[in-house]
């Protein structure tokens, strides 16, 4: 997201929004407010975030990407390799001279 007053600033939901009424709204005709919070919720947890692609997360669907940093973040981490005794800094020992 940009700054306020930027060019951007709300760029990533107005884009949301063109594909929600194009995807969805402009297609079907809805009979009660209810119905059509119902399809915009199903359009949002069924469609938008499990399955279309995005470019900011390198083109993977929101789900595909959440899987895949949640992964990242429970990857084993490696353990540390312990110093052998006499290796380090120079001088840490003290001077043999």
């Amino acid at each position: 997201m940009g700054s306020t007053g930027d060019c951007y600033y709300n760029a990533q939901c107005e884009s949301f929004f063109a594909t929600l009424q194009c995807e969805l709204l402009d297609r079907r005709t809805f009979r009660t407010r209810q119905e059509a919070k119902r399809a915009v919720f199903a359009f949002i947890e069924g469609w938008y975030n499990p399955h279309r692609r995005h470019s900011a997360p390198g083109y993977d669907s929101p789900a595909d990407y959440e899987r895949r940093h949640a992964a990242s973040l429970s990857a084993p981490v490696p353990e540390e390799v312990p110093v052998p005794v006499g290796v380090g800094l120079a001088g840490a020992q003290g001077d043999a001279g």
